[in-house]
């Protein structure tokens, strides 16, 4: 299978290419991707000279490039993890990049999987679409609850897909929606929760914990989430959503603890801090319509502990990621390959 996979040097997206590479040696893969600040294609750089992979540098909310991407590439399904992500910085920082990346990309791609015929489009989304869960509910989203975004990076995703509701509905483009949970794992920007969480930890620096800290979140191992992709490449139905969680639903404060007892630090570290706005206070996925499908996680919920150990364990074997990371000497390095 050929596949092109955007946003693929981010956490997700590698994490997944990784996947396929090394499970279908007959499989081929272009990564296009705009290397922004989440985008490290260091993150790869051990398929730098696999004749199965190639790097094509792009924003998939230029219609141009992304043309030319499809064109050449020929994909059997393209696959889209290519985001701005980072709530923060979507409260508190500009909103166009995430309206961009997260409203135009998603038509961008589905026009071109239109106009060159492309068999598959898979857009993996977010539960937060679907707004706020209770703690004292015992609800979960489903792939039939409304959209209630809270945030503005939400609201943008949420966008982007109805824009691929809309061309299925419309145009019969074969586009397939993910709504997934809070993943973790290897290759995590370090602004993030869990990596920021274990650097801070690591440099006995105070762990900034929102509001009361008990807001939970539904964690599923990041390669799960790319074994849940690869299962609806070969059996997914376009005009379909699916949603992907491990029934893994944690409080950010269990979370911490975890992670500080893993790594023999004191819960003095942590320091509760003002709460973000709209702070979401729980998010929890129903995912039996996939798993009716044969898709089973690798770290369900008891497994957890044993998931996030290897996580911490491999930040610490791989500092010198981290370190390139910090200094952005990732952004031009000869592992990249124009197309």
């Amino acid at each position: 299978m050929k596949l092109l996979v955007c946003g693929g040097a981010g956490f997700i997206g590698s994490n997944f290419i990784r996947y396929i590479l090394n499970k279908h040696h007959d499989w081929d893969v272009v990564n296009f991707d705009k290397l922004t600040y989440a985008g490290n294609s260091l993150n790869l750089k051990d398929f730098g000279s696999d004749a199965r992979y190639k790097l094509v540098r792009g924003d998939i909310a230029d219609q141009d490039a992304v043309d030319r991407a499809v064109e050449q590439s020929k994909p059997e399904a393209l696959i889209s993890f290519a985001a701005e992500t980072h709530v923060d910085r979507s409260i508190h920082g500009s909103l166009k990049d995430f309206i961009s990346a997260n409203v135009m990309g998603p038509q961008v791609l589905c026009e071109a999987t239109k106009k060159y015929k492309v068999p598959l489009f898979i857009q993996v989304s977010t539960d937060e679409v679907f707004g706020a869960l209770r703690l004292d509910e015992k609800r979960l989203f489903h792939e039939e609850t409304p959209f209630a975004p809270n945030m503005p990076y939400a609201a943008c995703k949420a966008g982007g897909d109805l824009v691929c509701r809309s061309y299925f509905q419309t145009f019969k483009t074969p586009v397939i929606v993910t709504h997934c949970s809070n993943n973790y794992g290897p290759y995590q920007f370090p602004e993030k929760f869990i990596p920021q969480t274990i650097f801070k930890a690591m440099a006995d620096e105070a762990i900034p914990i929102y509001g009361d800290g008990l807001y939970v979140r539904d964690w599923i191992h990041a390669i799960d989430h790319a074994s849940a992709i690869e299962l609806l490449l070969q059996k997914g139905v376009p005009g379909e959503v699916y949603n992907i969680g491990a029934d893994n639903e944690r409080s950010n404060l269990e979370v911490v603890r975890m992670l500080l007892t893993m790594l023999g630090k004191s819960e003095s570290l942590m320091s509760h801090v003002q709460d973000r706005p709209g702070h979401d206070r729980r998010y929890a996925i129903d995912s039996a319509k996939i798993m009716r499908m044969g898709w089973i996680p690798e770290y369900p919920r008891e497994k957890f502990e044993a998931g996030l150990r290897k996580t911490v364990e491999w930040y610490q074997e791989n500092t010198e990621w981290v370190e390139a990371l910090r200094t952005r000497k990732q952004d031009m390095n000869p592992h990249i390959k124009t197309g």
